[in-house]
């Protein structure tokens, strides 16, 4: 039944993402940008913001509703009698307080053996923070603090939002820079109307595969500020929690890495995870959280700088 949802929503989501994206693009009065006189370079940049940035945007206000199908995020009660839900729902109340936010955040609870929690959410207004249960059965309070803390700086830094915008502008620029290219390589305009068609199935081919080269260097520049994110998360988790409770956390999380569960390595959050697998070399590049041991020493040097 499960598996039935989630396909429903993928097919929901696309519909919605399909059916805005071009309601905008007449909205804007967006012409076709390939037409018998060449390539209409205004017209080809507007349908490229239109759907990079549609495409992000939407994805972004369906976040809390795709974590809860997706992850199987069940919200708590904010009226629970469960002593440690209680304490769950009061820790992360106590640390958006300190944060200044507000609204307090939905708080969620996913069923995994995993050790890890995650925010989402479309505004500071709506978000959401979630930890799996086997955060809640191996965490100390003090680690469970220095992990709310760090998901708590996300949204008080606006990061889900900037993050977006930083996906929109380089979908567009990775289907605007594919399209030029392969309109220029594929000699497309230039031809005969006898071999149009050939030249047209090139122009395809050719925007297929630069786009994605592009998509790999454009994961490049959004995994970079991913990673200067947690960075800067770690550091407002120190301050709202504390600098020894975050060290803590992330300590935790580096001794426990290994166990991993696969029914809920969903692509679309991983990135929003406190902690994912390590990627080392050159896969740094592509890496959305910089290594744990790095993030420890940071702290620790900041302590001793401070």
């Amino acid at each position: 039944m499960n598996m039935i949802k989630r396909v429903l929503l993928f097919v929901i989501i696309n519909f919605l993402v399909v059916l805005t994206i071009s309601v905008l693009l007449s909205v804007f009065n967006v012409r076709p940008y390939l037409n018998a006189h060449g390539l209409d370079y205004p017209a080809l940049l507007a349908f490229c913001l239109i759907w990079g940035m549609g495409g992000a945007f939407i994805s972004l206000l369906l976040s809390r509703k795709m974590a809860k199908w997706l992850m199987g995020v069940k919200l708590v009660d904010t009226k629970t009698s469960n002593p440690e839900m209680q304490n769950l729902l009061q820790t992360v109340h106590t640390l958006a307080k300190a944060a200044g936010l507000a609204t307090m955040p939905e708080v969620g609870v996913y069923d995994s053996p995993e050790i890890n929690a995650f925010a989402t959410g479309p505004s500071k207004r709506r978000s959401l923070i979630a930890v799996s249960s086997g955060l809640l059965r191996r965490m100390s309070q003090a680690e469970l603090e220095g992990v709310l803390g760090h998901e708590i700086a996300h949204i008080a830094n606006g990061d889900m939002v900037t993050m977006t915008l930083v996906q929109g502008v380089v979908n567009a620029f990775v289907m605007f820079l594919a399209r030029v290219l392969a309109y220029v390589v594929s000699g497309l305009g230039q031809k005969s109307s006898r071999s149009s068609s050939n030249s047209y199935f090139a122009y395809n081919m050719l925007v297929f595969v630069f786009e994605l080269v592009f998509m790999a260097l454009g994961w490049m520049v959004i995994a970079t500020y991913s990673r200067f994110r947690e960075f800067r998360a770690d550091r407002g988790g120190a301050h709202l929690a504390g600098r020894e409770k975050m060290i803590a956390a992330l300590e935790a999380l580096q001794k426990t890495r290994q166990i991993e569960d696969q029914r809920v390595a969903k692509p679309a959050f991983q990135a929003l995870k406190i902690a994912t697998g390590e990627k080392r070399g050159l896969f740094h590049l592509f890496a959305t959280h910089p290594p744990l041991d790095v993030r420890i020493h940071r702290l620790q040097e900041e302590a001793l700088g401070s």
